[in-house]
């Protein structure tokens, strides 16, 4: 045999070792494996609604303006930054970072009707669940209707001009 044919087996074998290490199998714990390593515990199932969102039937920018508003007189709730383009302010309350999200509904959601939807979510994106944020999030659903009105009314209300001074 020449040695290049050597090389072309050794290398073949090579790479059926490596096939059939890839595809070995761990056998199932039988019954004994429960009794020495205690019971088999699950991975609790991912979180995939924020508790305490709610929508509100008014347009996404007046409600993130009054987000806004509510969150900087809110006590405790500590203000990190806002990201308009984003529809997010970021917030940290009780410990807990997370961001209030405002998200303008689809007309298919709504029936064709203007709604927001006021949601927090973990720093990464991801639904949150903690008592913090439910109270913060019940606070917004229980002050946003009015603020909303109110931010609606002095953005309606016309704005004065400078006079001008020194000027006939």
């Amino acid at each position: 045999m020449r040695a290049d044919d050597m090389r072309r087996i050794a290398l073949a074998a090579c790479c059926g070792v490596l096939a059939l290490s890839g595809c070995s199998t761990t056998p199932a714990p039988g019954p004994d494996a429960t009794q020495k390593h205690g019971p088999v515990r699950q991975a609790p199932a991912p979180i995939t609604v924020t508790r305490g969102e709610f929508t509100l039937p008014a347009d996404k920018l007046d409600v993130w303006n009054a987000v806004g508003q509510i969150i900087v007189n809110a006590r405790g709730v500590e203000y990190l930054g806002r990201a308009q383009m984003l529809d997010l302010y970021s917030l940290r309350y009780r410990g807990v970072e997370f961001f209030v999200l405002t998200k303008a509904m689809t007309a298919a959601e709504t029936g064709n009707h203007m709604r927001t939807r006021v949601t927090a979510t973990t720093p990464a994106g991801k639904p949150i669940d903690s008592e913090a944020t439910a109270e913060v999030l019940g606070m917004l659903e229980r002050a946003l209707p009015a603020e909303v009105e109110r931010v609606r009314k002095m953005q309606a209300s016309p704005k004065k001009k400078p006079s001008k001074h020194g000027k006939p």
